[in-house]
Order: C-alpha cells, then structure tokens, then sequence
C-alpha cells in the first residue's frame, strides 16, 4: 500500500518555470486526505525548497542534498546527516582550482560560491529560471575557495558548474578516483558530489526504514542521473518524459512530462492510489 512519495522538484514536481501546477496541488491535497506523504527528494538544500511545499500539510520529511540530509521540516532538525571530511574537500579542491569551475559548498544549511567564481553562473548555458533558482539560495563569499572550506561547519554536498568538456571530464576523474566520493547531474553543465554513502535512494531507504515502511510502500519520481537511485530503491521508480535517456533506462514505468503534471498524472489515473475511483 503507497506510504510515501518522494518527487524530484526540479523538471519532476516542477516545471521549467519552477513552479507547481494546479494539478499537482490536487495531488499534493488528495495525498493529505488519504494518508499519504509527499517527500520532496532533491540536490537542493532545505532552504531551496518551495514555501508551498513546505506549508503543505502532506509534507513532513525531506531528503536533502542528494540524500546527504534526510531533514524533519515541522521540527526544523536533520534526523540523517552524511558529511564530507574537510580535508578530502580541500584536496579536491586542489586538484580542479585551475579549471574553470565553480565549488560551491552545501553546508550548514547554506549554500557558498566564491566571488571569484560567479561568474561561471552568469555565463553557464541553463534557462533565466534556472539561473535565478541557482543564484537566489546562494550567498557569494569574499573568501578563497579554501577559507570558505575551513570556514564551515558539515559540508554535505559540493556542486561543480562547468563551461566546457574538458573540465567536466576533469571533475568526473577527479572525483571517480577518491572512492569516498559519488557523483552525479541534475543539469547538463553540473556536477554534484557527496559522501559515497549519501544518495537519494540512500536517503529514500533510511526514511523509509524510520517511519516502518517498506521502500515497497513508496514512488519515486525523477528526471536526472541524481535520481537512478532512487527510482530504483523505491517500490515503483517512474520518470519524467522529460527524464533523460539513463533515467528512463532506470525506471519501472513512464509519465507525462514535468509540463503536463506527470507526478499527478501518474497518481491520479484510473486504479492509482489518489484515483477518484479509491
């Protein structure tokens, strides 16, 4: 019986535009009357999360940081957290600082990007939506790339916007050769990295386990390489589709697109748990 459902937000439960369409508000409201929780599973933070979302009365939980944080939103805690050794951020940092990268640090709630990298924002090829989420939940730091590591406190994620190829492939070897990292993508110029241990299946597996459910209780939905996992530890794993060509390899089943309210769509058709036939 469906517990849970954990939904990607952006291109998933969002559309390009960043917002919730009307339909998926029914599914989220639908969801609430019959028991079921909604659990945003995203790379953001929890502070990136949609004010809608979060007020909404189906959504308790969140899986945060590409599972790095499974976070308790009602009581403002993290009750899972999988942290970076500093020392390991550092020395990849040394390795990728001539490339022309950003390495922004997920820690303490927050996001950082050094000064000196912004610009690598501004230029990078993704839509103004995406841009304006990228840029609005992060604070630009006057700091070297190093002091903000030593400034810190728990580093759940680091994330890598690249310009070209040449520097994607650097960081993919960089982090490939340290065995106590992970990687994955949610755009097509990023690159986002935590603790080997820290996925959102990971993350969707522990709140599952937490809350006595089965992962066979839960679906998942998503779009990118950073939500395999968790289309595959859930009972039922289903992509956008809009998902891309691995995503949907993974995947049990195909919905609509982010555009046409695929999450709800899915939920909603005939015999499915938030059906009007239940």
């Amino acid at each position: 019986m469906l517990k849970l459902v954990f939904v990607d937000m952006d291109d998933t439960f969002l559309t390009p535009e960043k917002t919730i369409t009307p339909l998926n508000r029914q599914a989220l409201d639908l969801a609430y009357e019959r028991g079921i929780q909604f659990v945003p599973c995203t790379g953001r933070n929890h502070t990136g999360l949609p004010e809608e979302l979060v007020r909404h009365p189906s959504v308790r939980y969140a899986v945060c940081c590409n599972g790095a944080i499974v976070r308790d939103l009602r009581e403002n805690r993290n009750l899972r957290e999988v942290t970076l050794d500093h020392a390991l951020v550092h020395d990849l940092w040394h390795e990728l600082q001539d490339r022309e990268v950003t390495f922004d640090l997920f820690a303490d709630g927050g996001v950082f990007t050094a000064r000196d990298r912004w610009h690598i924002i501004d230029e990078m090829d993704v839509s103004e939506a995406t841009r304006y989420v990228v840029t609005s939940v992060r604070t630009c730091c006057d700091k070297s790339v190093d002091q903000m590591i030593d400034a810190v406190g728990s580093i759940c994620r680091v994330n890598v916007f690249y310009l070209n190829e040449n520097d994607k492939r650097a960081v993919w070897e960089a982090v490939d050769a340290r065995p106590e990292l992970t990687r994955a993508s949610s755009l097509p110029c990023n690159v986002e990295i935590t603790h080997a241990g820290a996925d959102k299946g990971a993350g969707l597996t522990w709140l599952c386990h937490y809350l006595g459910f089965s992962t066979a209780d839960a679906v998942a939905f998503g779009d990118s390489s950073n939500d395999i996992a968790m289309l595959r530890a859930a009972g039922d794993g289903v992509a956008m589709a809009n998902a891309t060509p691995e995503c949907l390899a993974a995947a049990d089943h195909v919905t609509a697109s982010c555009k046409d309210s695929g999450v709800a769509r899915y939920l909603m058709r005939e015999g499915a748990p938030l059906s009007a036939r239940v």
